[in-house]
């Protein structure tokens, strides 16, 4: 018996604008997290996407095993490609011939990775773009990494030359694939700075959809540990005005208003590069999905890719 009833969930008291900005959500599991999921099909509505993330010591065997079960209960699986932990051109060669035979994958998030030393001679998304495999294997969708933030690994002063630089880089890139691309970015807790950085970005030409990434409910506690070991800036003082609130302090923090707001701008603004959400749920699979589902998240269609 599922634990939510898709068709029935909804109440009256979901925001229009929210319910519409939810549409085509995705979702991030890893290997171990997944596996302590009995049955997706009760969580999560047929078609959703869910992303597999790939974190430094996790084996290519257990990403595959993982890609193949969601794959086979009816997900669209999006696995993880960190470019500084794959060794060669031979590697990823093989894991992406492995994800698109042993798990039905055609499709792949790139990103640089969280080592510091690269494994061998890949250190970009864009250096894994330029390769040609993707293209070359068919994959439908290929997602890079956004930093409404910036990015202290990419630029150490703090501005954002070069993470400006890769994202036109891979405007380029997007003319010259058949694959669909989006940007999908780490989570962020205040709309103000991710409005203006999306907005900043349509203004240099970029028009590829952004996949805005969010936290799902959790405790204060496990979202500021989290948000602090991801490098999340500015908008971590969201969550530090709510620290000094004793009365809030051991409630879950959830992300109604930061979603609400740009929803509400969304639907002022049709040609906002934001399209999707993103959940990256740190506090439990099962807790993102129940208030992603109440709030009028619906999944993706096979019709409906980025």
């Amino acid at each position: 018996m599922s634990i939510l009833n898709f068709s029935s969930n909804k109440v009256s008291e979901i925001n229009p604008a929210l319910e519409a900005f939810l549409k085509n959500f995705s979702i991030e599991v890893m290997p171990r997290t997944a596996s302590k999921i009995e049955n997706f099909k009760e969580l999560l509505p047929q078609n959703t996407r869910v992303y597999i993330a790939h974190i430094e010591g996790t084996s290519i065997n257990e990403m595959i095993d993982t890609a193949k079960r969601l794959t086979d209960e009816g997900y669209n699986v999006m696995p993880h490609f960190p470019a500084r932990i794959i060794e060669s051109k031979e590697v990823l060669v093989n894991w992406i011939d492995r994800y698109k035979n042993e798990a039905g994958v055609k499709d792949a998030l790139l990103l640089a990775g969280g080592v510091n030393q690269p494994y061998g001679e890949f250190h970009s998304s864009m250096d894994l773009l330029d390769t040609g495999e993707f293209d070359k294997a068919g994959f439908k969708n290929l997602h890079v990494a956004g930093h409404p933030e910036g990015n202290m690994d990419i630029d150490i002063d703090g501005k954002t030359k070069n993470v400006d630089s890769a994202i036109s880089w891979k405007q380029e890139f997007s003319q010259k694939t058949d694959a669909n691309m989006a940007i999908t970015t780490q989570f962020c807790f205040e709309s103000g700075p991710v409005i203006e950085w999306a907005d900043r970005m349509a203004s240099m030409g970029i028009d590829i959809p952004i996949h805005i990434g969010v936290a799902g409910p959790a405790k204060l506690q496990t979202m500021i540990k989290f948000s602090m070991a991801c490098g999340v800036g500015a908008s971590l003082r969201v969550l530090k005005r709510r620290a000094k609130d004793v009365t809030k302090l051991l409630l879950p923090f959830k992300p109604d208003q930061f979603l609400t707001e740009l929803a509400e701008y969304k639907a002022l603004n049709p040609n906002f590069l934001i399209t999707n959400v993103h959940f990256f749920p740190l506090g439990g699979i099962k807790t993102n999905a129940k208030w992603t589902i109440e709030n009028g998240g619906i999944s993706a269609t096979p019709a409906l890719q980025s």
